[in-house]
């Protein structure tokens, strides 16, 4: 290929809303254009690395048995309804109806169309354990897209399904993915995490994500510095703390606290340490069909909620803040809600009578955090202005329902080796899940077992955002004047650099090493612009192509000029022996 037959439009100036390097130096570089917020077209030089990215995870996938196929961007919005996600999935599922007035959307993911897929053709379970995946568009409607194809609206996926007779077989084949995801991320140069992940929209048993550490990353992912834990915040568990501090010892009793309404603020009231408060966090859990209600989580006042858990918790699509209207309205005193009180009314705690038998309190949804199971000598809001309780014993409250709601914090103690948790930050560029028959039941998808008894497909889903992954390489492999791919991805692996076109030998040794390159299976760019010396080599540092071979005034003394993108150094090499070095580099 000619640079100057290709369509390759470098940019001097950043687009005005591009922060980060991948953004900046794809549309720098002539990688893509943008057309709408979100959306982008893929240039010559874009679609190349597009495809040897596919190329790669096609090979890997196909090497341990997959099978592609490919569905139909949109979906029937029927089955959605059916798989329980038209409402849970929200509004970044794009819906619309035809001129007829069918309904349909178009897919984020295809979870649902697969499944209808395999419900018609297999049947047995002798067809089975059966992968198919797909690399194909897909749209989100994000509210804010944004960083280029790190958040876009439209983008590329490769997206895989498996069905299986029993849930022992599928998490084989999950652990088969996980290793041959690490192969896919591993040849395309990157440095990258396997992390235990929230299901999220997709639903499941369990999953794990691929982060690419990157401290422009949107992800903040918790890891061990003694071993290889590592998990999404979202999903990051820890060693219950210990005690800091010496627990404060009163007996049960209505405590006056005038306007002390934040934890901080109690803590110093008090002198108690935070750990032995009671923080409550009032949301507001939002649901399908547009059901809601008001949720209090109860913590302790050391730590903080976290969101995702929070809602996992209570089936909730998402959590929404509250006002202080709507929480009188329920019967709640804002800045002094607790525990105690409300479930005193409730009629399950065991021990004295409630301190205001006259108040009725609504039958709230209340959910504790497991680090408070048993908890003794703690002070919480007594559902009364300007009032909390001391003494209070948790341990006493009846049919109490625990989970897991606590961020995860830097310096908290790894479950697995002990060792400390810190944070790092990550672009996520795969997702693998265990759904069992999360969309096989509710679709009905169903294969008869070896005793002609119908049941439903185990099955497991994996995913890889394909165009993200070009936003990802550069995120990693960049530096202050352009990109610096890898070699199994780059648009091509060496450019020659032609001098000066004018000049007949340096012209016709280009020619010459370009055509020998070629002959060697090289995938090899000529740079026979009739351009100044200096805006070639600006090209060639903004686009990031791994080797440049200058052909240049050394000519005259039967030598080349070999440079290495990644350090930029230059190696005198003689004109004869330069395409047995570079083909020793590439291959």
């Amino acid at each position: 290929m000619r640079f100057s037959k290709l369509l390759i439009p470098t940019l001097k100036e950043a687009p005005k809303d591009a922060v980060l390097p991948s953004h900046i130096y794809l549309v720098r570089g002539g990688f893509i254009y943008q057309v709408a917020s979100g959306i982008y077209d893929f240039l010559p030089l874009g679609k190349k690395v597009l495809d040897k990215v596919r190329a790669i995870i096609k090979e890997e996938l196909d090497n341990v048995g997959c099978q592609e196929v490919q569905l139909g961007f949109v979906t029937p919005a029927e089955l959605w309804k059916r798989s329980g996600r038209y409402e849970k999935y929200g509004s970044e599922l794009l819906r619309f109806e035809d001129r007829k007035g069918n309904e349909f959307v178009l897919g984020p993911t295809h979870e649902e169309m697969m499944v209808e897929l395999a419900k018609q053709f297999i049947n047995s379970y002798k067809q089975l354990p059966m992968n198919l995946y797909q690399i194909n568009l897909k749209f989100r409607d994000e509210a804010r897209p944004r960083f280029g194809l790190m958040r876009g609206r439209e983008f590329i996926m490769k997206d895989g399904y498996s069905f299986h007779a029993d849930r022992e077989d599928m998490v084989r084949e999950f652990e088969l993915m996980e290793a041959t995801y690490r192969k896919i991320f591993t040849r395309m140069g990157l440095d990258f995490r396997v992390v235990e992940a929230d299901s999220g929209a997709i639903g499941g048993e369990g999953s794990k994500e691929f982060m690419v550490l990157a401290d422009s990353g949107e992800d903040t992912i918790v890891v061990c510095e003694g071993c290889d834990y590592a998990a999404n915040i979202e999903a990051a568990k820890r060693k219950q703390p210990t005690a800091p501090a010496e627990a404060p010892e009163a007996d049960l009793n209505r405590f006056h606290t005038p306007d002390v309404k934040t934890i901080e603020d109690l803590a110093k009231f008090f002198y108690v340490d935070p750990y032995y408060l009671v923080k409550t966090v009032a949301k507001k859990a939002l649901y399908d069909e547009g059901k809601s209600e008001i949720v209090l989580f109860f913590l302790r006042g050391s730590d903080e909620l976290q969101e995702v858990k929070a809602a996992n918790s209570v089936g909730a699509n998402e959590l929404a803040d509250v006002t202080e209207e709507e929480l009188e309205a329920a019967g709640l005193v804002p800045g002094f809600m607790g525990p105690i009180e409300l479930i005193r009314n409730a009629g399950v705690v065991e021990g004295a009578p409630p301190f205001h038998e006259e108040r009725a309190h609504p039958n709230l949804t209340m959910v504790f955090d497991t680090g408070l199971e048993g908890a003794k000598n703690m002070i919480c809001g007594a559902n009364e202005k300007d009032y909390h309780i001391v003494g209070a014993d948790l341990g006493v409250l009846k049919e109490l329902k625990f989970a897991d709601l606590a961020q995860t914090q830097e310096g908290d103690v790894c479950t697995k080796c002990g060792g400390r948790l810190t944070y790092t930050k990550g672009i996520e560029v795969g997702h693998i899940f265990q759904l069992g028959t999360r969309y096989s039941e509710p679709l009905k998808a169903e294969f008869l077992d070896q005793n002609g008894k119908s049941r439903p497909f185990v099955m497991g889903t994996y995913g890889i955002g394909v165009s993200r992954l070009l936003a990802a390489v550069i995120e990693q492999h960049h530096d202050e004047k352009g990109s610096i791919w890898p070699l199994s991805v780059a648009p091509f692996e060496v450019v020659v650099v032609v001098g000066n076109v004018k000049d007949d030998a340096q012209r016709e040794a280009g020619e010459k090493i370009y055509k020998a390159l070629k002959e060697k299976g090289i995938d090899v760019l000529l740079d026979d612009r009739a351009e100044r010396f200096g805006f070639k080599m600006k090209d060639f540092e903004l686009i990031g192509f791994p080797y440049a071979v200058v052909v240049g005034k050394k000519l005259s003394d039967g030598q080349v000029e070999l440079i290495e993108r990644t350090s930029l150094q230059k190696e005198v090499v003689a004109l004869d022996h330069v395409v047995g070095k570079i083909a020793e580099k590439v291959k």
